[in-house]
């Protein structure tokens, strides 16, 4: 495996603070890695130091000689000039990118809206695209080259569900096995998962590194933490026996406190649910009624562009909210997502058919741009959530403003900012809060994780959890739809509201059916039945039997997985038991070895059978 670069004791100050503080990590050809941390923390400045455009304030980067390295900034160039053509395949005619199929396949992966939709197409000028249109231009230029390092900060940027999922699959096909590297900044929870096999995280100057995508470094970050704690625990342990030495002499003899292996396995099994669903249902039912919030029979058009003939966004829509329900909408851009919450709080009104909305309902909306702090940017942050009220009742507890904004990652310096100085991420999070205070049993969110980090992202779905009303959530951040709502809704461009049993996949299976059909975008007919179509054909290229056969197989082992797991910790609890008897604790733990052993195997067979089954 071939070195790419290297970078020695980098330092980099910005200001009084020290954003890199003597950082030693290397890169290698068939790295996959995730750059996570909070807003501010330097992970685009590390970025930048990794490819020379930012020199450090200490220690030096190399490079492999005639290392290509593709780079995708953070913020694009808002007075670029030139078409999109020349942006993405230069000078080359069309039989020549098109001859290409990583090239054909970058294009019609992110620039199809551009085609479709810009006068011109990819000869339109760049000034004539919208902000995200710029945004997946430039993210086309970087990846039709030939490069043996991509690195890309926030590329999932102004991609809808369908995008992210795309440019996950061409990232992970890209190179062959072992060959080429990613380095990428994202917020995105679910693209981390579906990339990379290393996670850094950028923080206090350093940056810490783990094994495996989001998830896996979520699990290892707790369990350092859980270590963390017990050693500190036992340090301060220590010193109170020091202390009740020098009171009254030598204590007498203990024994040593015991403490489990498998401690990151018990941290996450001793955590409850993250929300109790029949709870939340049975309070918002007593808050809201029987009726919440209906679409009847929803007509609702927009002007045609340049004067043509209005544009149905819904088409006899009838969509009924019920107390407690929790659904996450998602849908290709311009199909009336935004328009949806806009009907449903009566800041709309549709063009046939009606809204109903019951009596006892509050509703909050949380938009994308934010106006409502317009007026507050004067205040302080903490003033601006106290003007709308000091105190609420949580879980039969007063709890005061001041916490509540604690509780959602602002510190006190940034407590005491004023509103107009707070970046988009903070300004995002004061707005919720805002909302919160008020106590609303409806909660409409447009795009609310817009700008912010992996820590306040997961800070924010815990405030979410504890929300006891309906709650309707748009976004393309496929981890929060799943991880704070119970089923999804989709609009795909037919006028319709349609139910996904499947979810999210349900959907891009959907959309991916559609164009395989030549279809428009979003062209699923009309009224047609919620049913999850058949999967997509493996990337294994195995037939249908093969298929049909791994998966039973997969099945299978997934259950002996769960008999061997059970077995795992049956023995365990057996040891812990027998602690002081010598020779059971020996023979259990041959067993133990025996049972580890299988299981290992057992799930090499599975991840062989998965591979197959797709």
């Amino acid at each position: 495996m071939a070195h790419l670069l290297n970078a020695e004791s980098v330092s980099v100050v910005l200001g009084a603070r020290d954003v890199l503080a003597g950082v030693s990590l290397g890169l290698d050809d068939g790295d996959r890695i995730g750059v996570v941390g909070r807003n501010g923390d330097g992970k685009s400045t590390l970025l930048r130091v990794l490819t020379g455009e930012h020199e450090p304030d200490g220690g030096r980067v190399t490079q492999t000689r005639g290392l290509r390295v593709g780079v995708l900034p953070q913020a694009d160039d808002p007075h670029a000039t030139g078409t999109v053509r020349e942006l993405v395949v230069g000078d080359a005619a069309d039989h020549e990118w098109a001859g290409d199929a990583r090239v054909r396949d970058v294009v019609s992966g992110l620039l199809d809206d551009v085609q479709t939709s810009v006068p011109g197409g990819l000869d339109a000028p760049l000034s004539a695209l919208s902000g995200g249109q710029r945004r997946r231009a430039a993210l086309a230029a970087v990846l039709v080259g030939d490069h043996d390092l991509v690195v890309l900060d926030e590329p999932t940027n102004h991609l809808d569900v369908e995008g992210v999922a795309w440019l996950a699959e061409h990232l992970r096909t890209r190179w062959p096995a072992g060959r080429g590297a990613l380095l990428v900044v994202t917020h995105d929870r679910w693209f981390l998962d579906a990339c990379c096999t290393q996670t850094w995280e950028v923080t206090g100057g350093g940056v810490e590194k783990y094994d495996g995508g989001y998830a896996a470094y979520v699990l290892a970050r707790a369990e350092r933490a859980r270590v963390a704690q017990v050693t500190a625990d036992r340090r301060a342990n220590l010193l109170r026996k020091e202390l009740a030495w020098l009171r009254r002499g030598a204590p007498a003899r203990t024994s040593k406190p015991k403490f489990r292996l498998d401690a990151a396995a018990e941290l996450v099994a001793a955590e409850p649910p993250p929300r109790e669903t029949v709870e939340i249902t049975a309070t918002a039912s007593a808050r809201l009624g029987k009726d919440v919030l209906d679409l009847e029979d929803v007509v609702y058009r927009v002007p045609g562009e340049a004067g043509g003939a209005p544009r149905t966004l819904l088409d006899g829509v009838t969509w009924r909210l019920a107390p407690g329900e929790r659904v996450g909408v998602v849908g290709v851009n311009g199909a009336g997502k935004t328009t949806v919450l806009r009907l449903l709080t009566g800041e709309l009104e549709p063009d046939g058919g009606r809204v109903r909305r019951g009596k006892t309902v509050q509703v909050a909306v949380l938009s994308q741009s934010l106006r409502e702090l317009e007026e507050v940017a004067d205040l302080r942050a903490l003033e601006a959530v106290e003007r709308e009220r000091r105190e609420l009742v949580v879980d039969g507890k007063p709890v005061t403003a001041s916490s509540l904004v604690e509780r959602l990652g602002f510190t006190r310096d940034r407590a005491w900012t004023p509103v107009g100085e707070l970046s988009g991420g903070e300004r995002r999070r004061l707005q919720l809060l805002r909302l919160l205070v008020h106590e609303p049993n409806v909660l409409l969110l447009d795009e609310p994780t817009n700008d912010l980090d992996t820590d306040v992202l997961a800070s924010v779905e815990d405030v979410l959890d504890g929300f006891r009303g309906t709650l309707v959530v748009v976004s393309h951040d496929r981890y929060l739809l799943e991880r704070t709502t119970d089923h999804q809704v989709a609009l795909l461009g037919d006028g319709q509201v349609r139910d996904l049993p499947g979810g999210v996949e349900e959907y891009l299976a959907l959309r991916s059916a559609a164009k395989a059909d030549g279809a428009t975008a979003g062209a699923a007919l009309p009224g047609a039945p919620a049913t999850t179509p058949a999967a997509a054909p493996p990337a294994s290229g195995a037939s249908a039997a093969e298929v049909r056969t791994a998966r039973k197989e997969a099945q299978r082992l997934e259950r002996r997985l769960e008999k061997l797991q059970a077995s795992e910790a049956d023995l365990m609890g057996r040891m812990a038991a027998a602690a002081t008897d010598h020779a059971a604790v020996t023979s259990l733990d041959a067993e133990l070895r025996a049972v580890q052993a299988e299981r290992e195997q057992v799930e090499e067979a599975w991840l062989e059978a998965a591979e197959v089954a797709g």
